[in-house]
C-alpha cells in the first residue's frame, strides 16, 4: 500500500551530548589544496596528486577526518598496492585519532577479494575453505595440465610453465583475450595459441575441481560475484560506503571495474594519484583509468595537490616543461618555497665509458662535499643500461646496490656467454666447464662430470668433445669444434671472441629462455663492452669485479662505510627521493627507447618516465648521454639528447661537455672550466 510518510526528527537526547566536534586543526595542519580534498563532501573524487605534494598525508588525514565527522570507521575501506602501505597510513591514521581507526578496513585489492570472497563466495559456487595458489603453485598446476594433455611433447618448443602463468595473468587483469596477448607481446609463441587456449580452459578446469584459486581469481571471482549476485553486491557497496584508493594511476582495468561494482550504492569513492606517473603498462596497469574516472562516475570534483616537498624550484621548472607536452594529462604546475637551488645539468659525453667516469668522479666530489652515498642515486631506462657504469664503480671502489634487474655479470645469459669465454682463456676452469656443457641438450649433471673427467686426461680438452657419442654427440661436438676455433686463433680480442660465441650460443640461448628477445640487449651491450679491451684477460677480470663488501672511498666513520650508492631502474625507483640524482643515456633511441617510436601511448609512458626520474632529485640533478654511439639492436647510430628535452627552454638547464684532461680541452661548464 503507497502512502504519503511525514518524517519526524528525533532530537538528540541529553544525555548524548552535542554533536562532536573536530579533534584535529585540520586548517593549521594541511596547505589549502590539501585541505579541499581532505573535507570534500560526498560523492565521486579525484585527487591528482602531482610528485612531491603529499599525497600520503592527505590521504591519512582523509581517513582521520572522516572518523572525526562521526562516520562509522568500519564503513570505511582503504585501497593500496601493498600491505605495508596500508599498514603505516593506518598507523599514522592512529596516531592522529586515536583506536577507532582500527575498525577501518584497510589492505590490499587482493587481501580485501580474499575476505569478500570467503564471506560471500557462495552465491557463484565458491566455497570459504578454498586455497590459494602463490606464483610456484599456479605455474606447476599448469604444467601438471600441460602434462596431461600432451603438449609438452609438441615437435616445436613449447613455452616453460613460468611464461604461460605470465601470459594467463596479463589476459586476466587486462580484461583482454588471451590471442591478443600472445600475438602483441609473445609472437615467437603465436604458433601455439590454439594449445595455450586450451591449456588455459584446462587450467581453470583443475583449479574448480580442487578448490583452489590464484592469486589472479582472487579479483576476477571478486569482480565475477559483483556482477552476477545483485544482493551480494548491495550488501558489500552498502558495508563500505566510504573507498579510498592510493596510487589509482597504477591500477588495472580489473582493478578499475571491481572498484566501480563496490561503489554502486553510493559513488562515495575518492581516488588519489598522479597521471604523470602511470608508468607500469608492461604490468597490465593502464593510463586510461585515471583519465577516464570522470566518465566513470559522473559529477567527479576533482582536487590537484602542486605543492611539492621535495624538489628546489629549478628542478620543478624542468619537470614542468617536459610534462607539458604531453598529448593527454590533467594539467597543473609543480612549484615549491625552495626557491634556491643549481641547475639541473645536462652532460653531454663522447662515448658510454666517459659518461661512467664522470659519474664516478662527481660522486666522490659530491661525498666530499658532504652528501652521503646514500643519498645519491643513478637512474636509467633499461638494466643493461648501467653494466659499463657498475664496472667504473667498481674500479672507484664506490659501493652500491642495484635495484629493478640484476647486476651485469649475474644475469644467467651473460653469464652463460662468459662461461665459454673463460673456457676459451683457462681450459682448466671446471666451474665455466659445467655450465657450459648443461646448456647442450641431453647433458644432465651427471653427463656433465663424466664430460669433464674426459676433458681433464685429454691432452686437447676441445678435440676430447668431438669424440662424445649417444644423444648429445652433436651438441658436444658443435661445441667442441667452436671452442677450437677460437683458442687457435692469436689475438684473443674480446670482441671477436664475443662475436664468435654469440653466433654459436644464439640458438641455445632462444630455447633456454622464452623472453630471448628482451634479453638480447643485454648481450649486444656485452660486444659493445668488449670493444674497449685490447686482451680476454682483462676483459674478463674486470667483469668479475665485485662491488666492495665494506669500505667506501673516503669513509671516515663506521656508518659512513656501510653506505651504498643506489642504481635503479626508474620503474624501481618511483615513490622514492635522493639530494641527487644521475639519470644516465638521456639519448634518443634509449630514452625514450627505440621500441617505443612507432606508437604514440608508448612514447607518451616513456615522457611520463622520464618526468618520474626527474622529480626523484631533492636538489642536485644530472641528466647524461653519450653522442654517436651504435645501437646493434636497431642498427642505428643515436647522437641526439632525449626528444623530451627538445622544448625545454634553454635557460632551465646547464649544459656540460665532457672532454679527456690533458687533451683537446678539459671539461666545461659555460665559461668555467671544470676538470
Amino acid at each position: 500500500m503507497n502512502r504519503d510518510i511525514t518524517p519526524y526528527v528525533l532530537k538528540r537526547s541529553p544525555d548524548q551530548g552535542p554533536a562532536p566536534a573536530l579533534s584535529i586543526d585540520y586548517a593549521a595542519a594541511l596547505n589549502a589544496q590539501q585541505l579541499a580534498a581532505v573535507i570534500a563532501g560526498e560523492g565521486p573524487a579525484l585527487v591528482i596528486a602531482g610528485a612531491g605534494s603529499g599525497k600520503t598525508r592527505t590521504l591519512v588525514y582523509r581517513v582521520a577526518y572522516l572518523i572525526d565527522s562521526g562516520i562509522d570507521p568500519s564503513h570505511i575501506l582503504l585501497l593500496t598496492f601493498t600491505r605495508k602501505s596500508s599498514q603505516e597510513m593506518l598507523e599514522r591514521v592512529g596516531e592522529l585519532i586515536g583506536v577507532r581507526s582500527e575498525r577501518v578496513r584497510g589492505g590490499t585489492f587482493h587481501s580485501v577479494a580474499n575476505m569478500l570472497l570467503r564471506r560471500y563466495g557462495r552465491a557463484i559456487g565458491l566455497e570459504p575453505g578454498f586455497t590459494i595458489l602463490d606464483r610456484g603453485d599456479a605455474e606447476d598446476l599448469i604444467a601438471l595440465v600441460r602434462a596431461q594433455l600432451g603438449l609438452h611433447e609438441k615437435d616445436k618448443r613449447f613455452p616453460r610453465k613460468g611464461t604461460i602463468a605470465e601470459m594467463f595473468s596479463k589476459s586476466e587483469n587486462t580484461l583482454r583475450p588471451l590471442a591478443e596477448i600472445v600475438v602483441e607481446e609473445f609472437d615467437h609463441f603465436s604458433g601455439h595459441l590454439d594449445a595455450l587456449e586450451q591449456l588455459q580452459q584446462g587450467y581453470q578446469a583443475a583449479k574448480r575441481r580442487d578448490k583452489l584459486v590464484d592469486y589472479d581469481d582472487l579479483l576476477v571471482l571478486l569482480r565475477q560475484l559483483l556482477m552476477e549476485d545483485e544482493s551480494v553486491r548491495r550488501t558489500i557497496s552498502s558495508l563500505y560506503r566510504y573507498i579510498l584508493v592510493d596510487e589509482y594511476q597504477d591500477t588495472n582495468r580489473l582493478q578499475a571495474d571491481v572498484i566501480r561494482h563496490l561503489a554502486s550504492t553510493h559513488q562515495n569513492v575518492m581516488v588519489v594519484g598522479d597521471d604523470s606517473q602511470s608508468i607500469y603498462a608492461f604490468r597490465g596497469a593502464t593510463f586510461k583509468n585515471i583519465m577516464e574516472f570522470p566518465s566513470l562516475f559522473p559529477g567527479t570534483v576533482i582536487y590537484k595537490l602542486e605543492e611539492n616537498y621535495r624538489s628546489t624550484q629549478p628542478i620543478l621548472n624542468l619537470a614542468n616543461a617536459i610534462i607539458e607536452e604531453a598529448t593527454e594529462k590533467y594539467t597543473k604546475r609543480l612549484f615549491t618555497r625552495k626557491l634556491d637551488g643549481p641547475l639541473p645539468t645536462l652532460v653531454e659525453a663522447g662515448a658510454e665509458n666517459a659518461q661512467s667516469r664522470f659519474i664516478a668522479q662527481k660522486i666522490l666530489e659530491l661525498r666530499e662535499e658532504g652528501v652521503p652515498l646514500s643519498e645519491m642515486a643513478v637512474l636509467f631506462r633499461s638494466s643493461f643500461h648501467s653494466f659499463d657504469l657498475e664496472i667504473e664503480l667498481s674500479r672507484h671502489g664506490l659501493p652500491f646496490i642495484k635495484r629493478g634487474g640484476g647486476k651485469f655479470v649475474e644475469t644467467a645469459h651473460v653469464k652463460d656467454l662468459l662461461a665459454h669465454l673463460r673456457v676459451v682463456a683457462n681450459p682448466l676452469d671446471a666451474v665455466s666447464w659445467h655450465r657450459v656443457l648443461m646448456l647442450i641438450e641431453g647433458v644432465g649433471p651427471k653427463k656433465a662430470q663424466d664430460v669433464m673427467a674426459a676433458i681433464v686426461k685429454s691432452p686437447n680438452p676441445y678435440q676430447a668433445l668431438c669424440g662424445m657419442t649417444g644423444r648429445s654427440g652433436k651438441g658436444l661436438k658443435d661445441l667442441g669444434l667452436t671452442l677450437e676455433s677460437l683458442a687457435g686463433i692469436e689475438d684473443l680480442r674480446p670482441a671477436h671472441l664475443v662475436n664468435q660465441i654469440s653466433e654459436y650460443y644464439l640458438p641455445i640461448f632462444k630455447t633456454q629462455y622464452d623472453d630471448y628477445p628482451k634479453r638480447m640487449r643485454d648481450l649486444d651491450h656485452l660486444q659493445t663492452i668488449a670493444e674497449r679491451y685490447q686482451g680476454l684477460e682483462t676483459f674478463l677480470s674486470d667483469l668479475a669485479l665485485e662491488p666492495p663488501d665494506g669500505n667506501a672511498i673516503g669513509g671516515e666513520t663506521p656508518d659512513r662505510d656501510a653506505e651504498r650508492l643506489v642504481l635503479s631502474t626508474v620503474h624501481s625507483a618511483k615513490g622514492l627521493e635522493w639530494q641527487c640524482v644521475f639519470v644516465i643515456w638521456i639519448v634518443d633511441g634509449r630514452f625514450p627507447s627505440v621500441y617505443s617510436f612507432g606508437e604514440d601511448e608508448e612514447i607518451e609512458e616513456e615522457r611520463r618516465l622520464f618526468y618520474v626520474s626527474v622529480t626523484r632529485a631533492k636538489r642536485h640533478l644530472y641528466l647524461t648521454y653519450p653522442i654517436n654511439v651504435f645501437d646493434r639492436g636497431s642498427g642505428m647510430v643515436l647522437s641526439k639528447p632525449s626528444r623530451f628535452l627538445d622544448p625545454v627552454s634553454p635557460a632551465l638547464l646547464d649544459q656540460l661537455a665532457l672532454m679527456e684532461e690533458g687533451g683537446r680541452a678539459d671539461w666545461y661548464s659555460r665559461d668555467d672550466r671544470y676538470v
